[in-house]
């Protein structure tokens, strides 16, 4: 009797043992950890750069500094090209992606997006002296149209423009631009709120008339992160409240306010 009591004693014990470790999750393990890790694109202004004065900045890493702050931890960026970003996700290196990305069909086959942090309108830039005025004029043999690698833009490239040659960057938007204004490219696609500022900064750029596809930007965890999933929702809300999103996104993705304090 002695001896089933002990096993009884020792086998419930364990159940809570166990207990105690499933109920433990990614919301946890961030505080006690005290560091809130995110990936961001390395150099792609608005989103997230390294501004004049050599700080990392920009709308997705100051919105995952304020979430950051209202937890009470620590923020650890980790900066990746754009194609490393999942990778890193689902290598458990970073908690989530704090980035401009779309939560396509096939993102979100392997990932939990959050609700979207905000919207973008993807564009068309050419060279000034083209004699395009929409982005429809894009679709055509001879010409080559630029965008950031493994991003939604070559896919609207694919879609809406399939009769021009598809030229993909690694290096983002800035890589992409780069080689628009310097005659390597016929055109690029990319949102508004980046080529905004790449028309500033480049006088021999043009923004073409119309809008291609209106998409939503959210943060993104590993699929079976729920609480941190749910978490992130409420907080989307919660900020969007007491328009402390607003005022982010006001700065930083609808106006080029942002280039005076940063670049």
């Amino acid at each position: 009797m002695k001896r089933l009591l002990a096993s009884l004693v020792a086998t419930i014990a364990a159940v809570v043992t166990l207990t105690g470790v499933a109920q433990a999750d990614e919301m946890d393990d961030i505080l006690a950890r005290g560091e809130l890790r995110i990936a961001v694109q390395t150099q792609g202004p608005p989103v997230s750069f390294v501004d004049k004065n050599g700080a990392r900045t920009g709308l997705a890493v100051e919105l995952a500094q304020m979430m950051a702050d209202d937890l009470g931890v620590q923020l650890v960026i980790q900066d990746y090209d754009w194609k490393g970003l999942i990778p890193a996700l689902l290598s458990g290196k970073v908690d989530m992606i704090a980035a401009d990305m779309t939560p396509t069909p096939q993102r979100a086959a392997q990932l939990l997006f959050s609700r979207p942090m905000f919207y973008q309108e993807t564009v068309a830039v050419v060279p000034t002296d083209s004699s395009a005025t929409s982005w429809e004029d894009l679709n055509k043999s001879g010409l080559s149209i630029g965008a950031t690698q493994a991003s939604s833009y070559v896919e609207a490239i694919k879609k809406y423009m399939p009769e021009a040659e598809l030229k993909e960057f690694a290096g983002g938007t800035a890589a992409t631009a780069q080689a628009l204004a310097t005659g390597r490219l016929d055109g690029m696609v990319s949102d508004l709120g980046n080529v905004s500022s790449f028309v500033n900064e480049f006088d021999n750029l043009k923004i073409l008339d119309g809008v291609i596809t209106r998409e939503p930007l959210a943060f993104a965890v590993q699929k079976n992160h729920f609480h941190l999933k749910l978490w992130l929702d409420n907080y989307v809300e919660l900020i969007t409240q007491d328009k402390r999103l607003d005022d982010k996104i006001n700065y930083w993705w609808n106006s080029t306010d942002w280039e005076a304090d940063h670049k």
